[in-house]
């Protein structure tokens, strides 16, 4: 990569204690950590219910703590740490049954 390629407003590192806390102090469930092109990585964790509706880009789902139930389109799983959960663009989905300290990495990638 060349310096042109760097964007001046993305850090080469955020610490996990940096973001947790942006997420922390955000009025909504998530807090967008990184995006560049066609990808955004974002921190989720829903609290109390998740009100997702569906996105205009394939996401994937890596998580980061705790346990939930993905209810994509009817089909539930069950993910804990370190599952990785994919749901293309346009579906139905949410978490549910989730613990007290899930959240989760999640990629949105692709064209909308």
């Amino acid at each position: 990569m060349n310096a042109t390629d760097r964007s001046p407003k993305q850090p080469p590192q955020l610490p996990w204690s940096e973001i947790a806390a942006r997420l922390a102090a955000a009025e909504r469930p998530f807090v967008e950590v990184f995006a560049r092109h066609e990808l955004v990585l974002e921190l989720f964790s829903p609290r109390d219910i998740d009100t997702q509706t569906p996105h205009a880009r394939d996401e994937l789902y890596l998580i980061a703590s705790g346990s939930a139930v993905l209810n994509r389109d009817g089909e539930r799983l069950a993910a804990s740490v370190g599952d990785v959960l994919f749901v293309p663009k346009g579906m139905p989905h949410r978490f549910d049954t989730f613990s007290a300290d899930f959240s989760t990495w999640v990629l949105f990638f692709g064209p909308e």
